[in-house]
């Protein structure tokens, strides 16, 4: 008499080993929230999260202290506190600026734009990710001039 649970258990189990050999992942396979230490926890959303499938969501980084929570006044240092912060959930994902496909920078003045990109190359090698870049009224910290989301991808990343 064949036992049907054991069956379809070796099935699933077959089935899912499969999956992971071909790089995909069953649907059963949860988000992981990404947050790195240093990082203020109680807030409405993490600072990343990562797929099933190796893409990495950085949520919108402003250059703040985050011991102090202060915004530096002068702009340059502004960008690369955004971008160390962006690097810092990168890091914790096990990624690097170079997994980057797509990037949005808000700016809340737009002639600011060549000081940022100044600053912006030193960290994305080439090639360089996809990048939108927008001027904005306001930003939800009041003295951030700028903030900036990434989306980044690496296959062996849905193994983490």
């Amino acid at each position: 008499m064949r036992n049907h649970g054991a069956d379809y258990l070796f099935r699933r189990i077959g089935l899912s080993l499969a999956l992971l050999l071909l790089g995909l992942t069953p649907g059963w396979a949860q988000n992981k929230a990404i947050h790195p230490k240093d990082f203020p926890t109680g807030r409405p959303f993490s600072p990343g999260i990562l797929t099933p499938d190796g893409t990495l969501y950085v949520a919108g980084q402003i250059g703040q202290d985050l011991k102090t929570g202060k915004v530096p006044e002068n702009f340059e240092e502004e960008v690369k506190l955004t971008l160390d912060n962006v690097g810092a959930i990168l890091k914790e994902a096990g990624f690097e600026f170079k997994d980057s496909v797509s990037v949005h920078v808000y700016l809340t003045d737009i002639t600011l734009f060549q000081r940022m990109n100044a600053v912006y190359t030193t960290y994305f090698p080439e090639p360089r990710p996809a990048r939108t870049t927008v001027g904005v009224t306001k930003l939800a910290a009041p003295t951030a001039r700028i903030e900036i989301t990434v989306t980044a991808h690496k296959r062996s990343a849905r193994s983490r």
